[in-house]
């Protein structure tokens, strides 16, 4: 049934799509490969997993070498012949991008789908934030997302396929007092990906975007969120169900994917309730009571 429905949507999805022969001509000799930053733990880690069960080769791209190893060494044993390959590489820094498109011709390697995984998180109030952790946040969280889907789109285009699939929280959808800035950094990524998906709609190459709520990583001890509220009232997700849910909707064609029963619900609330009366509720969610802002928190 799954791979019935997947048909479907592959027909739709090219139904515009004209693969240009220089372009498919230039990736003769090298392995497609799915490219996720902030590969190495949590979601990225989970959805390289998923992604294993159905093409040959990953990238994991994160800044920890010894996770890189773990990460790399764990998807290699539980999926036997698929290829494995790290890149350690800070994704913030303007310089990349370049980095990594090098890299991948080296290694005789091409982007096939891109997974904008990478991203920072600040807890606390805005007016705490330093200008350090902002320029780190906006680097990772909004200018390597755009860097990077412009660097791999063209490609993807020319030969009629591929995909871009991004990483963004059911926060995108409303003001986040105490997450200010990562709140407005999703809603970034969410519109970016549904415009670009309106651009290039069926001419073959997916693009989507997903809207988890909590999900039981490292990544709220690291943006020292822990106190808050949401984690005692909101049940948090594994990053193996986000993942699987994720890939299946990527599959599928879908644009906005909302990974279980609380993003769900909490899509259609957000949507149409007034922020009047969601934003205080939110504020109160997410207040730690500290005002302490970390900055070394990249996930």
């Amino acid at each position: 049934m799954m791979e019935s429905l997947e048909n479907v949507a592959t027909r739709w999805l090219n139904r515009r799509a004209e693969p240009q022969p220089s372009a498919l001509a230039a990736i003769e000799g090298l392995t497609p490969a799915v490219v996720i930053t902030g590969g190495s733990s949590g979601i990225g880690l989970a959805l390289a997993h998923e992604f294993a069960k159905h093409v040959s080769a990953i990238v994991l791209v994160a800044r920890t070498q010894s996770r890189l190893d773990g990460a790399s060494a764990a998807i290699a044993n539980q999926h036997p012949g698929i290829r494995v390959e790290t890149l350690l590489l800070d994704i913030g820094r303007p310089e990349a991008v370049d980095a990594i498109t090098t890299w991948l011709a080296e290694q005789r390697l091409y982007c096939d789908v891109l997974v904008n995984n990478a991203g920072v998180g600040q807890s606390g109030p805005f007016s705490a934030s330093t200008p350090d952790g902002l320029d780190t946040l906006i680097a990772t969280n909004i200018a390597a997302v755009a860097r990077l889907t412009r660097a791999m789109l063209p490609g993807m285009l020319a030969r009629g396929r591929g995909g871009i699939l991004s990483i963004a929280s059911l926060g995108a959808l409303i003001p986040g007092p105490h997450q200010a800035t990562y709140y407005a950094s999703k809603a970034f990524v969410v519109s970016l990906s549904e415009a670009i998906r309106s651009e290039i709609a069926g001419r073959g190459v997916r693009v989507a975007v997903i809207l988890p709520g909590p999900v039981e990583t490292r990544f709220h001890a690291r943006m020292d969120a822990e106190g808050a509220l949401y984690r005692h009232f909101l049940k948090a997700a594994s990053p193996d169900r986000v993942a699987m849910q994720a890939v299946r909707g990527y599959r599928l064609g879908r644009g906005l994917i909302a990974p279980g029963i609380v993003p769900t619900l909490g899509i259609a609330v957000l949507r149409i309730m007034p922020h009047a009366i969601t934003v205080p509720v939110v504020r109160w969610l997410l207040d730690t009571g500290r005002p302490v802002l970390p900055t070394d928190n990249v996930r």
